[in-house]
Protein backbone atom coordinates (compact mmCIF):
# COMPACT_ATOMS: atom_id res chain seq x y z
CA UNK A 1 0.00 0.00 0.00
CA UNK A 2 2.95 2.38 0.45
CA UNK A 3 3.52 2.31 -3.32
CA UNK A 4 -0.16 3.08 -3.88
CA UNK A 5 0.07 5.96 -1.41
CA UNK A 6 2.95 7.46 -3.39
CA UNK A 7 1.01 7.13 -6.64
CA UNK A 8 -2.13 8.69 -5.16
CA UNK A 9 -0.06 11.55 -3.71
CA UNK A 10 1.11 12.52 -7.20
CA UNK A 11 -2.35 11.91 -8.66
CA UNK A 12 -3.86 14.34 -6.16
CA UNK A 13 -1.21 16.92 -7.09
CA UNK A 14 -2.08 16.48 -10.77
CA UNK A 15 -5.84 16.61 -10.12
CA UNK A 16 -6.31 19.18 -7.33
CA UNK A 17 -10.01 19.76 -7.97
CA UNK A 18 -11.36 16.46 -9.28
CA UNK A 19 -10.11 13.70 -6.95
CA UNK A 20 -10.78 12.95 -3.29
CA UNK A 21 -10.18 10.14 -0.81
CA UNK A 22 -12.95 9.18 1.59
CA UNK A 23 -11.49 7.14 4.44
CA UNK A 24 -13.19 5.79 7.59
CA UNK A 25 -10.35 6.91 9.88
CA UNK A 26 -7.93 4.30 8.51
CA UNK A 27 -5.61 6.19 6.16
CA UNK A 28 -2.48 5.80 8.28
CA UNK A 29 -3.33 2.28 9.40
CA UNK A 30 -3.77 1.23 5.78
CA UNK A 31 -0.37 2.80 4.98
CA UNK A 32 -1.75 5.29 2.47
CA UNK A 33 -0.60 8.33 4.45
CA UNK A 34 1.90 9.30 1.73
CA UNK A 35 -1.02 11.22 0.21
CA UNK A 36 -0.62 13.73 3.06
CA UNK A 37 2.73 14.92 1.67
CA UNK A 38 1.00 17.49 -0.53
CA UNK A 39 -2.53 17.68 0.85
CA UNK A 40 -4.33 17.33 4.15
CA UNK A 41 -7.55 16.29 5.79
CA UNK A 42 -10.54 18.52 5.20
CA UNK A 43 -12.57 19.25 8.36
CA UNK A 44 -14.23 22.38 9.75
CA UNK A 45 -15.69 21.41 13.14
CA UNK A 46 -13.12 23.12 15.37
CA UNK A 47 -12.63 26.81 14.54
CA UNK A 48 -9.10 26.76 15.98
CA UNK A 49 -7.75 23.56 14.40
CA UNK A 50 -9.89 23.22 11.31
CA UNK A 51 -8.29 22.41 7.96
CA UNK A 52 -9.92 23.59 4.77
CA UNK A 53 -8.94 22.56 1.27
CA UNK A 54 -7.49 19.11 1.94
CA UNK A 55 -8.36 16.33 -0.48
CA UNK A 56 -8.84 13.68 2.22
CA UNK A 57 -12.15 13.30 4.04
CA UNK A 58 -11.55 11.09 7.08
CA UNK A 59 -14.41 10.18 9.38
CA UNK A 60 -15.07 6.97 11.31
CA UNK A 61 -18.38 6.26 9.61
CA UNK A 62 -18.37 3.96 6.59
CA UNK A 63 -21.88 4.83 5.48
CA UNK A 64 -21.06 8.56 5.63
CA UNK A 65 -17.94 7.99 3.52
CA UNK A 66 -20.05 6.02 1.03
CA UNK A 67 -22.55 8.88 0.83
CA UNK A 68 -19.74 11.36 0.24
CA UNK A 69 -18.26 9.07 -2.44
CA UNK A 70 -21.56 8.72 -4.28
CA UNK A 71 -22.37 12.43 -4.15
CA UNK A 72 -18.88 13.48 -5.22
CA UNK A 73 -18.93 11.01 -8.13
CA UNK A 74 -22.33 12.29 -9.27
CA UNK A 75 -20.81 15.77 -9.69
CA UNK A 76 -18.57 14.36 -12.42
CA UNK A 77 -15.47 13.93 -10.31
CA UNK A 78 -13.61 10.85 -9.00
CA UNK A 79 -13.41 9.36 -5.53
CA UNK A 80 -11.53 6.54 -3.81
CA UNK A 81 -12.72 4.65 -0.73
CA UNK A 82 -9.91 2.76 1.07
CA UNK A 83 -11.01 0.55 3.94
CA UNK A 84 -10.26 -2.38 6.16
CA UNK A 85 -11.53 -5.48 4.40
CA UNK A 86 -13.81 -6.53 7.24
CA UNK A 87 -15.76 -3.25 7.39
CA UNK A 88 -16.63 -2.65 3.74
CA UNK A 89 -19.65 -4.86 4.29
CA UNK A 90 -21.18 -2.00 6.30
CA UNK A 91 -21.95 -0.15 3.04
CA UNK A 92 -23.03 -3.26 1.10
CA UNK A 93 -26.65 -2.15 0.53
CA UNK A 94 -25.70 1.44 -0.30
CA UNK A 95 -23.26 0.21 -2.95
CA UNK A 96 -25.94 -2.02 -4.49
CA UNK A 97 -28.52 0.79 -4.58
CA UNK A 98 -26.03 3.11 -6.28
CA UNK A 99 -25.22 0.42 -8.84
CA UNK A 100 -28.93 0.02 -9.59
CA UNK A 101 -29.28 3.78 -10.05
CA UNK A 102 -26.26 3.82 -12.35
CA UNK A 103 -27.71 0.98 -14.44
CA UNK A 104 -30.93 2.93 -14.96
CA UNK A 105 -28.98 6.11 -15.69
CA UNK A 106 -27.10 4.36 -18.48
CA UNK A 107 -30.45 3.61 -20.12
CA UNK A 108 -31.35 7.30 -20.42
CA UNK A 109 -30.13 9.80 -22.99
CA UNK A 110 -29.65 12.72 -20.62
CA UNK A 111 -27.28 11.03 -18.13
CA UNK A 112 -23.59 11.28 -19.00
CA UNK A 113 -20.98 8.67 -18.06
CA UNK A 114 -19.68 8.88 -14.51
CA UNK A 115 -16.40 7.88 -12.93
CA UNK A 116 -16.43 4.44 -11.37
CA UNK A 117 -16.74 3.90 -7.63
CA UNK A 118 -13.26 2.78 -6.56
CA UNK A 119 -12.75 0.69 -3.43
CA UNK A 120 -9.35 -0.29 -2.02
CA UNK A 121 -9.78 -3.28 0.30
CA UNK A 122 -6.78 -3.90 2.53
CA UNK A 123 -5.91 -4.87 6.13
CA UNK A 124 -7.17 -8.29 5.15
CA UNK A 125 -7.86 -11.50 7.08
CA UNK A 126 -4.40 -12.83 6.21
CA UNK A 127 -2.65 -10.55 8.72
CA UNK A 128 -4.26 -10.55 12.16
CA UNK A 129 -1.42 -10.19 14.66
CA UNK A 130 -3.41 -7.52 16.54
CA UNK A 131 -7.14 -7.45 15.73
CA UNK A 132 -8.28 -11.06 15.49
CA UNK A 133 -11.35 -12.93 14.32
CA UNK A 134 -13.66 -9.89 14.18
CA UNK A 135 -11.45 -8.37 11.47
CA UNK A 136 -11.62 -11.37 9.13
CA UNK A 137 -14.35 -10.92 6.53
CA UNK A 138 -13.70 -10.91 2.75
CA UNK A 139 -17.43 -11.00 1.89
CA UNK A 140 -17.47 -7.67 0.04
CA UNK A 141 -15.95 -9.51 -2.92
CA UNK A 142 -19.12 -11.56 -3.21
CA UNK A 143 -21.25 -8.42 -2.92
CA UNK A 144 -19.58 -6.95 -6.01
CA UNK A 145 -19.68 -10.26 -7.90
CA UNK A 146 -23.46 -10.30 -7.53
CA UNK A 147 -23.85 -7.03 -9.45
CA UNK A 148 -24.70 -6.87 -13.13
CA UNK A 149 -21.72 -8.07 -15.20
CA UNK A 150 -21.61 -4.69 -16.94
CA UNK A 151 -20.78 -3.07 -13.58
CA UNK A 152 -18.84 -5.64 -11.54
CA UNK A 153 -15.04 -5.50 -11.53
CA UNK A 154 -12.94 -7.32 -8.89
CA UNK A 155 -9.14 -7.26 -8.94
CA UNK A 156 -6.66 -9.04 -6.67
CA UNK A 157 -3.22 -7.86 -7.85
CA UNK A 158 -0.37 -10.07 -6.58
CA UNK A 159 2.30 -7.39 -6.03
CA UNK A 160 2.94 -3.64 -5.95
CA UNK A 161 3.51 -3.19 -9.68
CA UNK A 162 0.31 -4.99 -10.62
CA UNK A 163 -1.61 -2.93 -8.05
CA UNK A 164 -0.20 0.28 -9.54
CA UNK A 165 -1.29 -0.85 -13.00
CA UNK A 166 -4.72 -1.82 -11.67
CA UNK A 167 -5.47 1.44 -9.89
CA UNK A 168 -4.28 3.47 -12.88
CA UNK A 169 -6.82 1.57 -14.99
CA UNK A 170 -9.62 1.94 -12.45
CA UNK A 171 -9.19 5.69 -12.05
CA UNK A 172 -9.66 6.12 -15.81
CA UNK A 173 -12.72 3.87 -16.00
CA UNK A 174 -16.38 4.88 -15.99
CA UNK A 175 -19.64 3.37 -14.75
CA UNK A 176 -18.10 0.42 -12.87
CA UNK A 177 -17.89 -0.71 -9.28
CA UNK A 178 -14.14 -1.36 -8.97
CA UNK A 179 -12.93 -3.43 -6.02
CA UNK A 180 -9.16 -3.73 -5.58
CA UNK A 181 -7.92 -6.15 -2.89
CA UNK A 182 -4.33 -6.06 -1.69
CA UNK A 183 -1.89 -6.25 1.20
CA UNK A 184 -0.70 -3.31 3.27
CA UNK A 185 2.33 -5.31 4.44
CA UNK A 186 5.66 -5.59 2.56
CA UNK A 187 5.42 -8.17 -0.23
CA UNK A 188 7.85 -9.41 -2.90
CA UNK A 189 7.64 -7.73 -6.29
CA UNK A 190 7.49 -10.52 -8.86
CA UNK A 191 6.77 -8.57 -12.05
CA UNK A 192 8.45 -5.55 -13.63
CA UNK A 193 6.22 -2.56 -14.49
CA UNK A 194 6.10 -3.70 -18.12
CA UNK A 195 5.29 -7.29 -17.16
CA UNK A 196 2.68 -6.05 -14.68
CA UNK A 197 0.88 -3.99 -17.32
CA UNK A 198 0.81 -6.93 -19.70
CA UNK A 199 -0.38 -9.26 -16.95
CA UNK A 200 -3.17 -6.91 -15.89
CA UNK A 201 -4.36 -6.37 -19.45
CA UNK A 202 -4.72 -10.13 -19.85
CA UNK A 203 -6.26 -10.58 -16.39
CA UNK A 204 -4.15 -13.70 -15.77
CA UNK A 205 -0.99 -15.36 -17.01
CA UNK A 206 1.37 -18.28 -16.55
CA UNK A 207 4.25 -17.36 -14.26
CA UNK A 208 6.98 -19.10 -16.20
CA UNK A 209 9.79 -18.38 -13.75
CA UNK A 210 8.26 -20.64 -11.08
CA UNK A 211 6.76 -23.25 -13.44
CA UNK A 212 8.44 -26.42 -14.71
CA UNK A 213 9.92 -25.78 -18.19
CA UNK A 214 8.05 -22.45 -18.19
CA UNK A 215 4.76 -24.29 -17.73
CA UNK A 216 4.95 -26.70 -20.66
CA UNK A 217 3.17 -30.06 -20.36
CA UNK A 218 2.28 -29.84 -16.64
CA UNK A 219 0.94 -32.59 -14.39
CA UNK A 220 -1.00 -30.00 -12.36
CA UNK A 221 -1.93 -26.32 -12.55
CA UNK A 222 -1.56 -24.25 -9.37
CA UNK A 223 -3.54 -21.00 -9.36
CA UNK A 224 -3.07 -18.16 -6.89
CA UNK A 225 -5.66 -15.39 -6.45
CA UNK A 226 -4.72 -12.71 -3.91
CA UNK A 227 -1.26 -11.47 -2.94
CA UNK A 228 -0.66 -13.60 0.17
CA UNK A 229 -2.33 -16.66 -1.34
CA UNK A 230 -0.25 -16.30 -4.49
CA UNK A 231 2.91 -16.06 -2.40
CA UNK A 232 2.10 -19.43 -0.84
CA UNK A 233 1.66 -20.93 -4.32
CA UNK A 234 5.02 -19.55 -5.45
CA UNK A 235 6.77 -20.91 -2.34
CA UNK A 236 5.05 -24.28 -2.83
CA UNK A 237 6.36 -24.37 -6.41
CA UNK A 238 9.89 -23.64 -5.18
CA UNK A 239 9.72 -26.39 -2.56
CA UNK A 240 8.25 -28.91 -4.99
CA UNK A 241 10.99 -28.17 -7.49
CA UNK A 242 13.55 -29.30 -4.90
CA UNK A 243 11.61 -32.01 -3.08
CA UNK A 244 9.67 -33.55 -5.97
CA UNK A 245 11.61 -32.91 -9.20
CA UNK A 246 9.52 -35.44 -11.17
CA UNK A 247 6.38 -33.36 -10.61
CA UNK A 248 5.67 -30.91 -13.43
CA UNK A 249 3.90 -27.70 -12.42
CA UNK A 250 2.28 -24.78 -14.18
CA UNK A 251 1.79 -21.73 -11.94
CA UNK A 252 -0.94 -19.25 -12.90
CA UNK A 253 -1.89 -15.97 -11.29
CA UNK A 254 -5.36 -14.50 -11.74
CA UNK A 255 -5.60 -10.78 -11.02
CA UNK A 256 -8.94 -10.05 -12.73
CA UNK A 257 -11.46 -12.35 -11.06
CA UNK A 258 -14.05 -11.85 -13.78
CA UNK A 259 -12.07 -13.73 -16.46
CA UNK A 260 -13.07 -17.00 -14.77
CA UNK A 261 -16.76 -16.54 -15.40
CA UNK A 262 -18.24 -18.82 -18.05
CA UNK A 263 -17.90 -17.64 -21.62
CA UNK A 264 -20.29 -14.81 -22.66
CA UNK A 265 -21.50 -14.19 -19.07
CA UNK A 266 -19.11 -11.29 -18.43
CA UNK A 267 -17.30 -8.88 -20.79
CA UNK A 268 -13.96 -10.11 -19.39
CA UNK A 269 -14.75 -13.84 -19.56
CA UNK A 270 -12.15 -16.02 -21.24
CA UNK A 271 -13.37 -17.98 -24.23
CA UNK A 272 -13.20 -21.76 -23.95
CA UNK A 273 -10.04 -21.85 -26.05
CA UNK A 274 -8.43 -19.09 -23.97
CA UNK A 275 -9.38 -20.83 -20.74
CA UNK A 276 -7.93 -24.15 -21.90
CA UNK A 277 -4.78 -22.44 -23.16
CA UNK A 278 -4.19 -20.92 -19.74
CA UNK A 279 -5.33 -23.76 -17.48
CA UNK A 280 -4.98 -26.74 -19.89
CA UNK A 281 -7.97 -28.71 -21.15
CA UNK A 282 -7.71 -31.74 -18.87
CA UNK A 283 -5.09 -31.39 -16.09
CA UNK A 284 -6.01 -31.06 -12.39
CA UNK A 285 -6.34 -27.43 -11.27
CA UNK A 286 -6.02 -26.14 -7.71
CA UNK A 287 -7.19 -22.62 -6.81
CA UNK A 288 -5.65 -20.95 -3.74
CA UNK A 289 -8.12 -18.12 -3.30
CA UNK A 290 -8.38 -15.12 -0.97
CA UNK A 291 -12.18 -15.12 -0.58
CA UNK A 292 -14.91 -17.72 -0.10
CA UNK A 293 -15.09 -20.89 -2.19
CA UNK A 294 -18.67 -20.32 -3.34
CA UNK A 295 -17.47 -17.24 -5.23
CA UNK A 296 -15.05 -19.26 -7.36
CA UNK A 297 -17.58 -22.06 -7.75
CA UNK A 298 -20.16 -19.59 -9.03
CA UNK A 299 -17.74 -18.06 -11.51
CA UNK A 300 -16.59 -21.43 -12.84
CA UNK A 301 -20.09 -22.89 -13.15
CA UNK A 302 -20.62 -23.64 -16.83
CA UNK A 303 -16.97 -24.36 -17.55
CA UNK A 304 -16.27 -27.92 -18.74
CA UNK A 305 -14.59 -30.62 -16.61
CA UNK A 306 -15.26 -29.02 -13.24
CA UNK A 307 -14.46 -32.31 -11.50
CA UNK A 308 -10.75 -31.68 -12.11
CA UNK A 309 -10.81 -28.46 -10.06
CA UNK A 310 -10.36 -27.96 -6.33
CA UNK A 311 -10.54 -24.77 -4.27
CA UNK A 312 -8.78 -23.74 -1.06
CA UNK A 313 -9.94 -20.48 0.48
CA UNK A 314 -10.78 -18.55 3.63
CA UNK A 315 -12.76 -20.90 5.89
CA UNK A 316 -13.75 -18.65 8.80
CA UNK A 317 -10.84 -19.94 10.85
CA UNK A 318 -8.67 -17.51 12.73
CA UNK A 319 -7.68 -15.63 15.83
CA UNK A 320 -5.18 -13.03 16.95
CA UNK A 321 -2.23 -14.99 15.67
CA UNK A 322 0.74 -15.02 13.32
CA UNK A 323 0.45 -14.55 9.53
CA UNK A 324 1.53 -18.08 8.68
CA UNK A 325 -0.73 -19.59 11.32
CA UNK A 326 -3.62 -17.94 9.46
CA UNK A 327 -2.49 -19.77 6.32
CA UNK A 328 -2.32 -23.06 8.20
CA UNK A 329 -5.69 -22.66 9.92
CA UNK A 330 -7.46 -21.98 6.62
CA UNK A 331 -5.55 -24.72 4.76
CA UNK A 332 -4.09 -22.37 2.15
CA UNK A 333 -0.44 -22.64 3.22
CA UNK A 334 2.42 -23.77 0.97
CA UNK A 335 2.21 -27.20 2.62
CA UNK A 336 -1.45 -27.59 1.74
CA UNK A 337 -0.74 -26.50 -1.83
CA UNK A 338 2.12 -29.00 -2.05
CA UNK A 339 -0.07 -31.80 -0.73
CA UNK A 340 -2.76 -31.09 -3.29
CA UNK A 341 -0.20 -30.85 -6.11
CA UNK A 342 1.29 -34.23 -5.25
CA UNK A 343 -2.12 -35.91 -5.06
CA UNK A 344 -3.25 -34.28 -8.30
CA UNK A 345 -0.09 -35.15 -10.20
CA UNK A 346 -0.23 -38.77 -9.04
CA UNK A 347 -3.36 -39.30 -11.15
CA UNK A 348 -1.43 -39.06 -14.39
CA UNK A 349 2.26 -39.29 -13.49
CA UNK A 350 3.38 -42.79 -12.52
CA UNK A 351 6.66 -41.56 -11.02
CA UNK A 352 4.81 -39.19 -8.72
CA UNK A 353 2.32 -41.92 -7.80
CA UNK A 354 5.21 -44.20 -6.86
CA UNK A 355 6.71 -41.60 -4.50
CA UNK A 356 3.45 -40.03 -3.30
CA UNK A 357 3.22 -41.65 0.14
CA UNK A 358 6.77 -40.70 1.10
CA UNK A 359 6.47 -37.14 -0.18
CA UNK A 360 3.15 -36.57 1.57
CA UNK A 361 4.67 -37.81 4.82
CA UNK A 362 7.48 -35.25 4.52
CA UNK A 363 5.09 -32.40 3.73
CA UNK A 364 2.73 -33.24 6.59
CA UNK A 365 5.65 -33.62 8.98
CA UNK A 366 7.01 -30.20 8.02
CA UNK A 367 3.56 -28.67 8.45
CA UNK A 368 3.17 -30.17 11.92
CA UNK A 369 6.59 -28.96 13.04
CA UNK A 370 5.87 -25.42 11.85
CA UNK A 371 2.52 -25.39 13.67
CA UNK A 372 4.22 -26.62 16.86
CA UNK A 373 6.93 -23.96 16.52
CA UNK A 374 4.34 -21.17 16.19
CA UNK A 375 2.38 -22.44 19.19
CA UNK A 376 5.51 -22.66 21.32
CA UNK A 377 7.20 -19.40 20.27
CA UNK A 378 4.31 -17.14 19.29
CA UNK A 379 5.94 -16.20 16.00
CA UNK A 380 6.53 -17.61 12.53
CA UNK A 381 9.83 -19.40 11.84
CA UNK A 382 12.64 -17.21 10.54
CA UNK A 383 12.66 -17.13 6.75
CA UNK A 384 8.98 -18.01 6.35
CA UNK A 385 8.34 -14.98 4.14
CA UNK A 386 11.67 -14.79 2.33
CA UNK A 387 11.31 -14.49 -1.44
CA UNK A 388 11.64 -18.03 -2.84
CA UNK A 389 14.56 -18.81 -5.11
CA UNK A 390 14.33 -20.32 -8.60
CA UNK A 391 17.63 -21.32 -10.15
CA UNK A 392 18.22 -19.88 -13.60
CA UNK A 393 15.75 -17.00 -13.14
CA UNK A 394 15.86 -13.48 -11.72
CA UNK A 395 14.71 -15.07 -8.45
CA UNK A 396 17.73 -17.36 -8.37
CA UNK A 397 20.30 -14.68 -7.54
CA UNK A 398 20.61 -12.09 -4.82
CA UNK A 399 21.27 -8.41 -5.45
CA UNK A 400 25.03 -9.02 -5.70
CA UNK A 401 24.60 -11.80 -8.24
CA UNK A 402 25.37 -14.59 -5.79
CA UNK A 403 23.22 -17.68 -5.46
CA UNK A 404 21.06 -17.91 -2.36
CA UNK A 405 20.20 -21.00 -0.39
CA UNK A 406 17.08 -21.73 1.63
CA UNK A 407 17.21 -21.49 5.41
CA UNK A 408 16.55 -24.16 8.01
CA UNK A 409 14.77 -23.65 11.31
CA UNK A 410 14.53 -26.39 13.97
CA UNK A 411 15.12 -29.13 11.41
CA UNK A 412 12.44 -28.26 8.86
CA UNK A 413 12.88 -26.60 5.51
CA UNK A 414 11.31 -23.17 5.46
CA UNK A 415 12.18 -21.75 2.06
Amino acid sequence: MKAIGDLLDQTLVDNPKSLRLFSPDELVSNKLDAVLKHTGRDFQWDEFSHAQGGRVIEILSEHTCQGFLQGYTLTGRTGIFPSYESFLGIIHTMMIQYSKFNKMARETRFRADLSSLNYIETSTWTRQEHNGFSHQNPSFIGAVLNLKPTAARVYLPPDANTFLSTIAHCLKSTNYINLMVGSKQPQPVFLSPEEANKHCQAGASVWKFCSTDEGLDPDVVLVGIGSELMFEVVVAAALLRKKCPELRIRVVNVTDLMILEAETLHPHSLTRDEFNSLFTADKPIHFNYHGYSNEIKGLLFGRPNLERMSIACYKEEGSTTTPFDMMLRNEVSRYHVMEWAIKGAARGNKKVALEMTGWLGEVRGSRSRVAEYILKNGKDPEGTFDTPMFEGTVFGRDTEGKGREGTKEDGFFVN
